[in-house]
C-alpha cells in the first residue's frame, strides 16, 4: 500500500481523504480577500488550501501579454496577470495567518522561478498543473526540493503521464485525474480513470474537480480518490476566470460533510451483524440457524 506525507498527514489508500480548497487566482491580488477564503477552508473542515504562483514573463508570451483584455487592472492581458499576483509581502502574511488558525498550505507552481520563490515558504508539498505536465525542466526542477508532488493530469494522454511519472519518479508522487474545463460538463468526467491510474502507476491517486457540482467529487472518494482538491469562492458570480468552477461556502462545507460520511459509511469490508439489527432479527425472522 503506497502512501505519501504531506507535513503531519499520511495520504493515501486505508486514510481519511484529504480534501484541499483550491484558492489559486480567486483571491484577485486582495490579501485580505485571500484570508476570507483561508478562513472559509479552516471552517468547512479542510485539510489545506492551495495557491497559484508564475512568473508572468517566463509563463506568457509578449504577444499573449500584450492582447488587448479588460479587467480591473487594466487593458492588457498582462495587466490582468501581473494584478493576479501576490508578492512575497503577501505571501508572508499568508503563511504567517495559516500557521495561526492551523492550516497547511502550498503552492502550484508555473515556473522555476516560482519554485525559488516557494522555498523559502518551507511548503509541506507542491502542486504541478495540467499544463505544466510535459513541461520536462519544471518538472525536474520541482523534483529536486525534494517535496511530495501532485501532479494533475488533465488534457493529457496516458503516453504523456507515462513520460511525466518516470521523469518525476513514483516516490512521493500523487497523480490527480482532472478535466481541464472551466467548469467541466459532467459527461467528460470519466471518474473511472481514477481506479486504472491507480493500478497502472501503483500510487495515490486524488480528484481535481472543476464541475459546478457536489456530487461528482463525493463519488470520486468512493472511486478511490484519497485526495480531493475543489476551487473555492465567496461568491461564483465575482469578477474571474475561475469562480464559476468553484464552490462558495456552503459547497465546499457539504462536500467536506459528505466525503466523511461516505468514509464512515463505507466500513472495512467485512459482513457482520450489528448489535443493533439483533432485535429486529429476533422479531422479524421466522426461522434461522
Amino acid at each position: 500500500m503506497t502512501t505519501v506525507q504531506i507535513g503531519k498527514t499520511i495520504v493515501g489508500d486505508g486514510q481519511p481523504c484529504y480534501i484541499i480548497a483550491e484558492i489559486g487566482i480567486n483571491h484577485n491580488g486582495d490579501i485580505d480577500l485571500a484570508k476570507r477564503l483561508i478562513s472559509v477552508a479552516v471552517a468547512a473542515g479542510c485539510n489545506a488550501v492551495k495557491f497559484q504562483k508564475r512568473t508572468v514573463d517566463i509563463v506568457y508570451t509578449p504577444e499573449e501579454l500584450a492582447k488587448p483584455r479588460e479587467s480591473p487592472f487594466g487593458e492588457t492581458n498582462g495587466d490582468l496577470k501581473r494584478g493576479l499576483e501576490l508578492g512575497v509581502d503577501a505571501y508572508r502574511e499568508i503563511d504567517r495567518y495559516c500557521r495561526d488558525i492551523n492550516i497547511t498550505w502550498f503552492m502550484s507552481c508555473w515556473d522555476e522561478p516560482s519554485v525559488e520563490f516557494a522555498e523559502q515558504f518551507n511548503l509541506p508539498a507542491y502542486k504541478i498543473a495540467s499544463a505544466s505536465l510535459t513541461d520536462d525542466h519544471l518538472l525536474k526542477h520541482t523534483r529536486a526540493t525534494g517535496k511530495p508532488i501532485l501532479l494533475s493530469t488533465g488534457m493529457s494522454t496516458v503516453e504523456q503521464i507515462d513520460h511525466a511519472v518516470e521523469v518525476l519518479g513514483t516516490k512521493d508522487l500523487v497523480l490527480l485525474h482532472t478535466t481541464s474545463t472551466y467548469p467541466s460538463k459532467y459527461e467528460e468526467l470519466n471518474l473511472a480513470v481514477i481506479p486504472f491510474l491507480k493500478k497502472r502507476y501503483g500510487i495515490p491517486v486524488g480528484y481535481s474537480g472543476h464541475e459546478t457540482g457536489l456530487p461528482s467529487t463525493v463519488a470520486a472518494v468512493s472511486l478511490g480518490a484519497c485526495i480531493v482538491e475543489r476551487h473555492i469562492t465567496t461568491d461564483r458570480a465575482s469578477w474571474g476566470s475561475d469562480q464559476a468552477a468553484s464552490l462558495e461556502p456552503n459547497g465546499i462545507n457539504r462536500i467536506v460533510r459528505d466525503i466523511r460520511l461516505v468514509e464512515t459509511a463505507t466500513g472495512d469490508g467485512v459482513k457482520r451483524v450489528w448489535p443493533s439489527e439483533v432485535p429486529i432479527m429476533q422479531k422479524l425472522r421466522r426461522v434461522g440457524l
